[in-house]
């Protein structure tokens, strides 16, 4: 229901839009199909890849490498998966759902989507170029370290190891 709601409302808006200015409704409209070609192969790959993953992979194998029984060496090994992964924050959600209702553990998910979202080693020599070998390897280093210390809250918070 609140998606067909939110759909109403961006019809609306995109109505109201076109009737204020029609070119430039148009350019945007171009610009955001652009924006979801390019996105799109990468999305398809991920969703693909996942469920190739989920489908090798049962429950229980994947409960025993990054489940709640798993401790913190599934931490471990999620955080690194997390920090050598490039996925988008808008794949990475519903990947990391995914392996949640297929036997992962919390504490790990967090490590998982924390890595994800805040380490960047793919990306190391780009922001290396712009900011200095110092500064990245810094950055990326407090950032995987915090990654542990957002693992341990939630471990506290739910109740997991």
């Amino acid at each position: 229901m609140e998606n067909i709601i939110l759909y109403a409302i961006t019809l609306l808006l995109l109505l109201v839009s076109l009737v204020k200015d029609k070119g430039k409704t148009k350019m945007a409209l171009k610009k955001a199909w652009k924006a979801f070609d390019n996105i799109l192969p990468e999305f398809l790959g991920v969703i693909l890849l996942v469920g190739i993953m989920l489908g090798i992979l049962n429950a229980e194998l994947i409960s025993k490498i990054i489940g709640e029984q798993s401790g913190w060496l599934g931490v471990i090994l999620a955080a690194v998966v997390g920090a050598i992964t490039l996925i988008p924050g808008f794949i990475a959600f519903p990947t990391a759902a995914m392996l949640l209702e297929h036997g992962a553990g919390l504490m790990q998910i967090g490590a998982f989507v924390s890595a994800l979202m805040m380490v960047g080693v793919v990306t190391m020599p780009v922001e290396i170029k712009y900011f200095g070998r110092k500064l990245t390897f810094a950055r990326n280093g407090l950032a995987f370290i915090f990654c542990f210390i957002v693992a341990y809250i939630i471990g506290k918070v739910v109740g997991g190891v």
